[in-house]
């Protein structure tokens, strides 16, 4: 069951890359969207990477 799911999100991430480089050469509208949510998650889950790392490292600029 979890291969299942880890398989399921393998499969949405491959197909939110293929619609980012679409998009960028022009795709149609919906995959122009895909790309933009795509996108919109990916930096999500860098800044809450960032966060996680200066929160575990210790160290607190006060910058974000």
């Amino acid at each position: 069951m979890v291969n299942l799911v880890l398989l399921g999100v393998l499969v949405v991430a491959i197909g939110g890359c293929v619609c980012v480089l679409w998009a960028g050469r022009g795709g149609p509208r919906w995959v122009r969207g895909v790309a933009s949510v795509t996108l919109a998650v990916s930096e999500l889950v860098r800044r809450a990477e960032k966060r996680n790392r200066r929160r575990s490292s210790g160290t607190t600029s006060g910058r974000d």
